[in-house]
């Protein structure tokens, strides 16, 4: 399995406009199984799955040393998206507890991939239809100075934020949080509780982006999504499929623009 995918995105810099192909990294479900039982599901960019699930279990307090473990292998010797751990019987009654309180997650199948995990969230999540466009070289004076709305980052220089902003660009609600989820749900449930979330138009961030935020972002109805970090390939692929326009900040003053260009007011070169 690959850990990259090429994806062609729009390069914007000034009321310039090119196309470049671009390598975002992969993020695919992997399941853990433990004694045949689903255990975990954990985002990874793939590869090293048997070294992934080796650490996963350790700090989990699965097994102590690498005795405990009888066998570590894929599911059916092709899925690497699944792994079953077998563990000693010494070892099975130690944690056997740990497993008991273990919330199991279900799968209907070992086959579980990135394709089949956008396919299951647009079965739950709709697109957005939000009828918006903003000026992208405002959108990208928000994304440059998400810093005005970062006390804790510049005390600790380790949080990231979410901000909102309204049609006038003007910040509606920010937070922090040393995770990145974090940050954004409490921007979002600020607003929701003050029954004010309708009024975002766009949303900022200080990290990456990965599908959990875009799937966060549509089930606020959120449409436009900057961020200071490149999306993962997992992510465009959910964008493009709930109508969300993804955007982060690019060398040399600009945006790249993986999708949803079409809500962006990009001037012709």
């Amino acid at each position: 399995m690959d850990n990259y995918f090429n994806h062609q995105t729009i390069v914007w810099r000034y009321n310039k406009q090119e196309f470049e192909d671009q390598q975002l990294i992969c993020e695919e479900p992997l399941s853990v199984r433990i004694q045949g039982k689903p255990y975990s599901v954990v985002m990874r960019t793939p590869g090293d799955e048997h070294a992934h699930v080796a650490g996963f279990c350790l700090a989990e307090g699965i097994v102590d040393q690498p005795e405990d473990i009888v066998s570590l292998g894929f599911c059916d010797g092709q899925d690497t998206n699944v792994v079953t751990v077998t563990l000693t019987p010494d070892r099975q009654k130690i944690i056997s507890k740990q497993l008991d309180r273990r919330e199991y997650i279900s799968q209907t199948s070992c086959g579980i991939c990135g394709k089949h995990l956008v396919e299951e969230l647009r079965q739950i999540l709709l697109p957005v239809e939000k009828k918006i466009a903003i000026d992208v070289k405002k959108g990208l004076y928000c994304l440059e100075n998400l810093n005005k709305y970062q006390p804790l980052r510049s005390k600790t220089r380790a949080a990231h934020a979410a901000a909102l902003f309204d049609r006038n660009f003007t910040m509606i609600s920010a937070a922090e949080d040393v995770g990145r989820h974090n940050a954004l749900d409490k921007a979002i449930g600020r607003l929701f509780l003050e029954k004010k979330l309708e009024q975002t138009a766009f949303l900022v961030l200080s990290s990456r982006i990965s599908y959990e935020l875009v799937q966060k972002a549509a089930r606020a109805r959120i449409a436009i999504i900057f961020a200071m970090s490149r999306p993962t390939a997992l992510a465009v692929s959910l964008a493009s499929a709930l109508n969300i326009t993804l955007a982060s900040r690019a060398h040399e003053k600009g945006l790249f623009i993986y999708c949803g260009a079409k809500r962006l007011l990009i001037e012709p070169n």
